[in-house]
């Protein structure tokens, strides 16, 4: 369910720039900001990157992945 939220023109206008840059929406950018912000909160002892690339790997269709063999290994 979507709900009307007022925000700073300045935080509109950076959601927009990277909305555009990531193929989002600017309501999916300021959800996917809000996201890694409470995934961040909630494990204080990651770092953000990788927090905010998990989320994105989360996200990405699993059947697309290309399986992990390890270097040196015979398949």
């Amino acid at each position: 369910m979507g709900m009307p939220v007022r925000i700073e023109d300045a935080l509109y206008e950076d959601a927009k720039a990277s909305a555009k840059a990531e193929c989002r929406t600017i309501a999916g950018q300021i959800e996917f900001w809000a996201k890694v912000g409470k995934a961040a909160l909630d494990n204080p002892d990651l770092p953000i990157d990788f927090v905010r690339d998990l989320l994105i790997a989360r996200a990405e269709d699993p059947s697309k992945a290309t399986p992990f063999v390890p270097q040196g290994s015979r398949a």
